[in-house]
Parts: C-alpha cells; structure tokens; sequence
C-alpha cells in the first residue's frame, strides 16, 4: 500500500505539479513568458518611484526606455546577449544552457504624480534602474472666513 501512497504522492506532488496545471500563467520556465517579460522590483519612496529591472547580458545600447501615451512607462529590448566567440581552432561548444531573451518588453502606468519629464536611468551589473521623480502635491485650498453682516 506505501508503494502505491509514495507513486500518486511523486505524480501529484503539491503545490508544484498542481499548481502548474492549475495555474500554468504562474510558470516562469518556458521560452514564451521569458521572451515577454523582464522581473522588476519597484520601490514607492516619498520622493520617487525606483524601478529595478533584471537585464543579464544586456548592455544600455541594447534597452530603450521610453514614455508612451503620457503615463505609461515602456522598457523594451530587441538585443541579443553576446556569446564569447571562440577564436582557438578545433574548440567547439558542448553545451549552450544559457540562451539569450528575445524582445523584452515590460509596461507599467504611471500614476498622477510622476514626472514624465524627469525619469533617470542606468544599467550597470545587469540590472536597470530607473528612478521616476514625484510631482509636489497640488497646494490645499486656503479657507478664508468671511464675516456676515
């Protein structure tokens, strides 16, 4: 009886093998969602939005950083990740895991707040880093009391 516990516990292992039949949006290893997403942290401060972006093997050539429809934030990248070329004859690669993302493209909305107009990037490391300044808060409306006569 435990052969048979131990065989249905390994074939429907839980959360990971249900969770990817009930969820298959949530899996992070297929080509697909890795060509059409980059992992972002952001970081609401009092000042600015901090936008951190996970672009390995991507240099700040290869990523354009634009503002579309005056809220919404664009990161995208056509570029393809170098592969060291090997220059010694008869050295051939045996095993190439490590393949490039195709087209990345990321898209957030900005709220109210942001200033389009004062956005700051830089890459470095591999990770993008995109600092988007707040607008002042618009002044309280001043209450002037006015005395009845």
């Amino acid at each position: 009886m435990s052969r048979v516990a131990d065989s249905i516990t390994h074939w429907f292992s839980f959360p990971e093998n249900i969770e990817k039949f009930m969820f298959p949006s949530r899996t992070h290893d297929t080509q697909e969602n890795q060509s059409k997403s980059i992992p972002a942290d952001i970081l609401d401060t009092p000042r600015e939005f901090i936008f951190y972006f996970d672009v390995p093997g991507l240099s700040k050539s290869d990523i354009q950083v634009t503002v579309e429809n005056e809220n919404t934030l664009v990161i995208k990248s056509g570029g393809k990740r170098k592969r060291e070329e090997v220059e010694d004859e008869g050295c051939k690669y045996i095993r190439l895991e490590r393949k490039p993302l195709q087209k990345l493209v990321r898209k957030f909305r900005l709220p109210e707040n942001a200033n389009m107009s004062a956005i700051i990037a830089k890459c470095e490391n591999g990770v993008l880093t995109l600092v988007v300044e707040k607008l002042p808060p618009p002044p309280k409306p001043k209450t002037v009391e006015v005395a009845i006569a």
